[in-house]
């Protein structure tokens, strides 16, 4: 939270609409998707994975959503629930790469993220598909209140029902057991394998949602999207406090990362900062963010 004031600060002082209202919401359009990443990826961390097939989920979801009606005439209201489907299964993939298989969440998630990519192009040969309903795109712009669109109150509940989950119930508590020390967990009756599985399928299905949230915001699927994205979500759950080791994190120290690199995104586009630059501090926050972990850990 400190370091977030301290970024707001800086770039109020060096750009004169950064506290605008409109740059305000324009900021929180931005980190809707990341954010939704960020939550599934924040379970994903605490048990001591990895996931870098999310960008490519949200990818093969986008197209799986605008591909479907458009090919084969399939009812857009189908199409959206296949989109989400189709999210979790490359979770279940995951899941099932890590737990049965037995790879490395590295491995396993690297292999999902590249079929998942290739089918993306694959539906319409690497085209994207434009022209959704008014009712889908109105949920990313319609603001009610002023202030909260459809798909923004969308991530909101979602990381509330994400935080409950993790604090109050006690298959919430258990992902800390398996990422403490997977093998205590299981001689403690914690189902590990399971969990672990579901905790990536949950991932996934996430992903899905975000696919839905971005076609909503630029009325299109792009085999394109997400690229990118789950080093912005890992780096978002990190900055936040989680550990890489597992055992450690949560969704406020999530949320606080995903407002973090929004706004780092924003105040540096703001200043006109090159995105090769904006990409090497966001590389060196990571860095220092591991770095402080490392040494609060020791």
């Amino acid at each position: 939270m400190i370091g977030l004031i301290i970024l707001c600060i800086v770039f109020s002082v060096t750009s004169d609409v950064f506290l605008s209202a409109r740059n305000f919401l324009n900021v929180i359009d931005q980190i809707t998707v990341l954010g939704i990443l960020a939550l599934g990826m924040t379970g994903v961390i605490i048990i001591g994975g990895i996931d870098l097939s999310v960008g490519s989920i949200l990818a093969l979801s986008c197209m799986v959503l605008g591909w479907l009606p458009q090919d084969y005439g399939v009812p857009f209201g189908v199409s959206l629930i296949l989109a989400i489907i189709a999210g979790g299964a490359c979770g279940l993939v995951n899941g099932l790469l890590v737990t049965r298989a037995k790879l490395p969440p590295f491995i396993a998630t690297l292999t999902v993220m590249s079929v998942a990519r290739g089918l993306a192009n694959l539906t319409t040969g690497g085209e994207q598909v434009v022209g959704y309903p008014d009712w889908f795109t109105r949920l990313a712009t319609v603001r009610y209140l002023g202030f909260l669109s459809a798909t923004v109150a969308m991530f909101i509940v979602l990381a509330f029902a994400g935080w409950i989950f993790l604090r109050y119930r006690g298959t919430g508590r258990s992902l800390y057991a398996i990422g403490g020390n997977p093998e205590v967990a299981r001689l403690a009756g914690i189902k590990v394998l399971r969990l672990t599985v579901w905790v990536y399928v949950a991932s996934g299905v996430l992903a899905g949602l975000a696919a839905l949230v971005l076609s909503s915001r630029l009325d299109s699927s792009q085999p394109s999207a997400g690229l990118g994205y789950e080093l912005d979500a890992i780096a978002a759950v990190v900055i936040g406090g989680a550990s890489l080791s597992g055992g450690i994190g949560g969704i406020g120290g999530t949320v606080v990362g995903v407002l973090i690199i929004g706004v780092l995104h924003n105040g540096l586009n703001l200043v006109g900062v090159s995105p090769f630059i904006q990409q090497v501090i966001i590389g060196c926050v990571i860095a220092v963010a591991v770095t402080i972990d490392k040494f609060r850990r020791q």
